[in-house]
């Protein structure tokens, strides 16, 4: 048995299929996990991600410290609940995990790091900040819930407390609000509109079922996964870990190169990755027949050389298989992938698939 979130009971009296994930006993679907993943793009859904982990940094040293524990840049968080994404890495330049830090005030940052990388994690983090000025302060009492979809917000915000919803609903993209004993942010990881809500432990439950009264369904990981594929959303443990660089995992965008005499950690190899132009490239890839991608399947590109899907499936949204993959450096906007030793024709896409509940590709 794995570790249970405040949520389990609740999944388990609603017939949800309990997988293992990272350690967590969690749900895969409540029963058709299609039918969960267009009601995300379509209407709203609700995700239990309390396996994730809050970690507060707060103390003088808490800006210092972050600026050189991240690959990105805390000090360009100006305004209280500002978010940014971000790698942290390892000296070799490498991921450790991908996470979004928030900016509470003045020396107070939120830090939210994925589930399957919680102790290496917390152990790094301690093990940077022993210079700094800092205290770094796990928040095992927390759970965290996703609603997601076009409809998520409006509905959301029948549940939470009047004094709140105009500020919760006023919530730009990548800020967060802190509203008594919630903290609301208006983030998520299936590429559609919605809030993470992150409240005390012995109130998730009252949450959940509120929030599923209001008319937003419960959905497992599997419409998750699906759904951040189609958004071309990174998954750490699958299309990056220790042994890649965010360069090759098409998270370039997430480096602070300025100012330059910002020293954090991985970039000197970073930055002699960066002068490599042979290095591989990261890129969608689209299906043109029957079949599907997986994971690991092995990318031809003729003339120029192979690479591998990272993480690949079958699209709910647009009908047909995608995946994301590291590919040979180049211009090319065709390749094929080997399955069941036959070599199937595929387009080479620019990411996201789907935003918004729209296509962003030509099929």
């Amino acid at each position: 048995m794995g570790k249970k979130t405040p949520l389990y009971d609740a999944h388990a009296e609603a017939g949800a299929k309990i997988v293992d994930f990272g350690g967590w006993d969690m749900p895969l679907h409540y029963g058709s996990q299609l039918e969960e993943h267009h009601v995300v793009r379509q209407e709203a859904g609700a995700f239990d991600v309390s396996h994730m982990t809050v970690v507060d940094v707060t103390g003088a040293g808490a800006l210092e410290f972050l600026r050189h524990l991240l690959a990105n840049d805390v000090a360009r968080l100006k305004e209280a609940g500002k978010a940014l994404y971000s790698c942290m890495l390892n000296h070799n330049g490498c991921v450790i995990d991908d996470l979004i830090t928030y900016y509470l005030g003045p020396d107070r940052y939120r830090v939210v790091v994925n589930a399957a990388t919680r102790d290496k994690d917390i152990a790094w983090i301690n093990e940077q900040a022993g210079s700094f000025d800092v205290d770094v302060s796990e928040r095992p009492e927390l759970a965290m819930i996703a609603v997601q979809g076009p409809k998520a917000r409006e509905l959301a915000a029948n549940v939470l407390a009047e004094e709140w919803r105009d500020k919760a609903l006023a919530l730009k993209p990548f800020y967060a609000l802190e509203a008594d004993d919630l903290f609301i942010a208006r983030t998520g990881y299936t590429g559609e509109d919605g809030w993470e809500i992150v409240m005390p432990a012995e109130q998730a439950t009252d949450l959940w079922n509120r929030f599923v009264d209001v008319g937003i369904r419960p959905c497992g990981l599997g419409a998750r996964d699906t759904l951040r594929l189609e958004a071309g959303m990174n998954l750490y443990g699958s299309d990056m870990d220790e042994t890649i660089s965010p360069l090759e995992a098409g998270l370039g965008w997430t480096l602070a190169w300025d100012p330059e005499e910002r020293d954090f950690i991985g970039r000197g190899p970073l930055t002699e990755m960066r002068a490599n132009k042979g290095r591989h490239q990261f890129a969608g890839l689209l299906l043109e027949g029957k079949g599907v991608l997986r994971d690991h399947m092995r990318v031809v590109v003729e003339g120029v050389g192979d690479g591998e899907i990272t993480s690949g499936g079958f699209s709910p949204t647009l009908q047909r298989s995608i995946a994301m993959a590291r590919i040979p450096a180049g211009d090319y906007d065709r390749a094929q992938v080997e399955v069941r030793n036959k070599l199937l024709d595929v387009r080479v896409v620019k990411m996201p698939f789907v935003r918004n509940g729209k296509a962003q590709i030509e099929i």
